[in-house]
């Protein structure tokens, strides 16, 4: 029987819930009254590995990882993510913890704040520093967005282990196709229009980047105003907003099994930030963002105002899909019919800032 791992970090701790035969059941909070910005579920080995970036605030952020789906956590006995001394910075926040692909079953990448790369060939209990991305000559330029300054998306190519591309508020996008050794900007098409030149080579205030189910090099991107799709890895990329109430959003997710279809959730502008027309809707594509649909069967009818963060909508790899989204209302909602229908899972939890699922058996 398929059981389904659902973890959600909010601003006081981690909730867990597990579904079996379609029941749903939850524990927590773990890491009580510490904000949970970053979940990873590491599914590459036998034994799944859940790991989470914790932020005390008395004790600080950190990394702590799972062999036993959260019933205890391990954490390194020295920091696992560290700025060398020599770069004068110092960890605010693990904003991104993404396990790479089966190229690389041991590595597991974490986007920070300050915006800089980690990498760990351990399976996340130390990292490494990708100097390359810190050093990078546009540095200089960047400049903190209303979250910070942070790298917040991580994606990796199944293909190749060298291939990785990174999201940078509010620096865009960035890609190497080393491993690292080496970073490009990538954002050609994708505006900026807070910027007197609306469309620079760096700069953009991307929000999340998700990867096709059927074709690597094809990727959706939820801008600060836009939503985007690349079909060339990010090299150039086409506005595939219309049909959408709004293109201002946070989020957005990729079918794990279905080629050309991603979600998104779109927000009223920066002046309100609460959801478009001010209805709880999570938006799909069939068509690669040709058309787009709004999803509402078992949402609220009324006035919402559940703002969804970035890493607050995910998939998981079931078939069909389930997709999962959690709000600023401390709500959390499930559909296991691909986004067709909706359940609401949780109620009056702490502001969500993060959701992943996976299936576990």
């Amino acid at each position: 029987m398929t059981e389904v791992l659902l973890t959600v970090g909010t601003r006081k701790g981690l909730f867990i819930g597990r579904r079996s035969g379609g029941v749903w059941q939850f524990d927590g909070p773990h890491f009580n009254a510490q904000a949970v910005y970053s979940i990873a579920i590491d599914t590459r080995h036998s034994r799944p590995r859940v790991l989470v970036g914790g932020d005390s605030a008395h004790w600080g952020p950190s990394v702590f990882h799972s062999d036993d789906l959260g019933t205890s956590w391990a954490e390194a006995k020295k920091p696992a993510v560290k700025f060398p001394k020599d770069t004068g910075a110092s960890l605010e926040r693990v904003w991104q913890l993404h396990p790479a692909g089966p190229a690389a079953p041991d590595v597991v990448y974490a986007g920070t704040e300050p915006a800089a790369l980690f990498r760990s060939e351990d399976r996340g209990e130390t990292f490494e520093l990708v100097r390359p991305l810190w050093e990078h000559p546009t540095r200089a330029k960047w400049v903190p967005g209303g979250g910070g300054e942070a790298v917040h998306t991580v994606v990796t190519d199944g293909r190749s282990a060298d291939a990785v591309t990174v999201a940078v508020s509010t620096a865009g996008v960035f890609r190497s196709r080393d491993g690292g050794s080496a970073w490009e900007p990538s954002n050609r098409g994708v505006s900026a229009v807070f910027l007197p030149d609306p469309e620079p080579e760096f700069g953009q205030c991307v929000h999340k980047i998700a990867q096709d189910a059927g074709d690597p090099d094809r990727l959706y991107l939820q801008n600060h105003w836009g939503v985007y799709r690349s079909d060339d890895a990010g090299s150039t990329w086409a506005d595939i907003g219309a049909g959408l109430p709004s293109t201002f959003g946070f989020a957005v997710a990729a079918h794990p099994h279905r080629p050309g279809t991603a979600y998104v959730f779109p927000i009223t502008a920066d002046s309100d930030r609460v959801p478009a027309d001010r209805k709880c809707r999570v938006y799909r594509t069939s068509d690669a963002g040709a058309s787009w649909e709004a999803l509402s069967a078992g949402l609220p009818g009324g006035a919402h105002y559940g703002t969804v963060l970035r890493d607050a909508l995910r998939t998981d790899d079931a078939d069909p899909a389930g997709v999962y989204f959690g709000n600023r209302n401390g709500e959390v909602y499930a559909s296991a019919d691909d986004g067709d229908t909706w359940q609401q899972l949780a109620s009056h939890l702490p502001d969500v800032l993060c959701v992943r699922a996976a299936v576990i058996a």
